[in-house]
């Protein structure tokens, strides 16, 4: 129930912002979420928890966000001429997101089976 998106071109910082408002909610509200949210990140989450419930295999009801985390990923390095023939440096930053999800216990209360003795 493991998902994993590497080489995100967008900061780590801006896509922190999009993963720290689902983490923990249910996928179904998540999905939701995520649809409506105006975030260049929004889209490429939503696609990785799509691929995180078809790797489950389960229903998308019973499953919520157990964990999500941002990594940062290897940083583009590249120059920006200037004046005077110098060159500044740009840092291009890329994302590392892992999503894991968890199944809940649906609400259906467990019978329990006593034995009687006679």
């Amino acid at each position: 129930m493991k998902a994993k998106l590497n080489n995100y071109r967008q900061a780590p910082r801006k896509v922190r912002l999009v993963t720290d408002l689902i983490k923990g909610k249910s996928v179904d509200a998540a999905m939701v979420e995520l649809a409506h949210l105006p975030k260049r990140a929004a889209d490429p989450v939503a696609k990785l928890l799509a691929s995180a419930v078809a790797n489950s295999g389960g229903k998308a009801e019973d499953l919520f966000i157990k964990t999500i985390t941002v990594d940062q990923g290897t940083i583009i390095k590249r120059s920006m001429p200037r004046a005077h023939g110098r060159a500044f440096p740009i840092h291009k930053h890329t994302s590392h997101v892992s999503l894991e999800l968890g199944s809940r216990e649906s609400s259906k209360p467990k019978v329990q089976s006593s034995k009687v003795k006679s």
